[in-house]
């Protein structure tokens, strides 16, 4: 699923107009009726009680005014708090003519503020996509009003003040802080990154009929990998395919068909690292698994990991030996590993002579951001699964989310690599500069270990010769955050320990198996 910015939206609407034979008076009709079937599913007119709407001059404001009209209609309470302008958008007008007159209006002023009691059910219809710089005035007004009411806030669209795809110019500007953002036909980049957390509250998609062809044309870098039935969606676009699947096993396949992976994990203390990314990568479908472990997890490997074959190194404590490299089809390396010199040597060594698919996460991460010059010999198609703080070292200090992403996009084209940056809406950056967010996964997810489990599993799917390296990728991560939510379902998600999503692996995977 594509992100398109505010621009290609506005672009969108006009496409869909044309294309249809529409009239946008009548888009803006179908995008009210989507936001009162929204509205009439979540409150009843007695749990809604008196529904403010604040209405701006442009089209988000029209949309307010024809919710006003339908929710009126359904025998909800409504009130309206109209921005005065100098100039109002025709469908606005139209909107505004149509409202049935019993409707109470109130002109905003900085004086003359609507009445906003904590609870209040208030529809943000102010700005939406349609704004391009700081709120002030008094709608900035309004907005810090809203903001101190502890009302529940429903935003059309885009919480007014927020921009869809920039940060914000003025970070003291204020910025409609919803409880529910409701987006119509596609999501937003803004959603999706943690600076605008507290404004988007819990988003929704709404289907108002746009233009598929214009969507599929449309050029953007920001993609959101969807699974069926998950990841935030209503129910017209979690019943869509999802935009990746894993081939199905043929009858005739066996061990070698799915690759052999080796990992070098775990060291004195950490070897559970290597036990839970040899867990994953097992439960992720690979053929055959070698684990190298220092001396130290010799045993714990063998005991708890009776499928994967194990080959101990000299030394007790840690990884100082490359094994050779000649059996295997995939090469993970750095759950668990330390940060010793001889672990760095093995790191190197690995880089330098490497003919196949590599992952690198954890310590291997911390090992090249302390020695940056070896980012030079990554191999191509190389997969990082860094963290927020990993990536900064890999890199630099962002300013923002989007200037992470910039920097993002920079670091996988420069190294020709893929990288996993995790999080809530994990990226996966590839080389030509596509970014594709995850909606899979949830908080409880935000524990030790996780990070491991996901690194078995993208191993396993890299030495599964029928992927590419960003499908596999791909792959990984929203199996990886689907294994998280089926583990919540039993657990819940303060429960949730990394080994319940290696046992979740397996029917997270047949999810997405076509």
């Amino acid at each position: 699923m594509k992100l398109l910015s505010a621009a290609q939206i506005r672009a969108l609407d006009q496409a869909t107009i044309r294309e249809q034979r529409t009239t946008s008076t009548a888009l803006m009709e179908r995008a009210a009726i989507a936001l009162a079937g929204w509205l009439y599913q979540h409150y009843t007119p007695a749990e809604a009680g008196e529904i403010l709407l604040l209405c701006g001059p442009g089209n988000n404001g029209g949309d307010g005014l024809a919710l006003a009209r339908l929710l009126y209609l359904a025998g909800y309470a409504v009130r309206l708090g109209l921005l005065p302008a100098a100039k109002y958008s025709d469908d606005y007008e139209y909107n505004h003519h149509v409202l049935p007159k019993v409707i109470a209006i109130q002109e905003l002023s900085a004086e003359k503020l609507p009445d906003i009691q904590p609870g209040t059910l208030v529809v943000d219809a102010l700005f939406g996509t349609g704004l391009s710089r700081p709120l002030d005035g008094v709608a900035a007004a309004v907005v810090r009003h809203l903001n101190g009411s502890h009302a529940r806030v429903v935003a059309i669209d885009l919480p007014s003040g927020l921009l869809a795809d920039a940060p914000q110019p003025d970070p003291q500007a204020p910025v409609v802080r919803a409880s529910h953002t409701i987006s119509f036909g596609l999501p937003k980049l803004a959603f999706l990154l943690p600076q605008n957390a507290d404004y988007v509250g819990e988003w929704h998609v709404v289907d108002i009929g746009l233009s598929p062809d214009f969507i599929a044309q449309a050029d953007t870098p920001w993609h959101l990998t969807r699974l069926p039935g998950t990841g935030g969606f209503d129910a017209a676009l979690a019943a869509r395919q999802p935009d990746v699947a894993l081939p199905r096993r043929g009858k005739f396949a066996y061990k070698n068909t799915f690759g052999h992976a080796l990992l070098l994990a775990g060291s004195r203390g950490k070897v559970g690292a290597a036990v839970l990314a040899s867990g994953a990568c097992l439960r992720g479908g690979v053929g055959l698994l070698t684990v190298a472990v220092p001396g130290c997890g010799y045993d714990i490997i063998q005991t708890t990991r009776p499928e994967a074959m194990c080959l101990p190194d000299t030394q007790a404590d840690f990884i100082s030996e490359l094994p050779d490299l000649k059996p295997y089809q995939a090469v993970g390396i750095g759950p668990g590993l330390g940060q010793e010199e001889a672990s760095r040597a093995v790191l190197e060594k690995l880089l330098r002579e490497a003919k196949v698919p590599l992952v690198i996460d954890a310590d291997a991460l911390n090992l090249l951001g302390e020695h940056r010059e070896l980012l030079a010999l990554l191999p191509e198609n190389t997969v990082l699964t860094p963290h927020i703080g990993e990536f900064t070292r890999l890199t630099e200090k962002a300013r923002d989310d989007y200037h992470r992403l910039d920097l993002l996009r920079d670091f996988v084209q420069k190294h020709k690599c893929i990288v996993i940056l995790k999080g809530a809406y994990t990226a996966v950056a590839a080389p030509d500069g596509q970014v594709y967010f995850n909606s899979t996964g949830n908080p409880g997810m935000g524990t030790g270990g996780s990070g491991d489990v996901l690194t078995g599993l993208v191993l396993a799917l890299r030495a599964d010769q029928r992927l590419d390296t960003v499908l596999a990728a791909r792959l990984a991560v929203l199996a990886h955050g689907h294994a998280g939510d089926l583990a919540a379902r039993e657990t819940g998600e303060a429960g949730l320990v990394a080994s319940d999503l290696v046992q979740h692996i397996g029917p997270a995977l047949a999810v997405l198996v076509q």
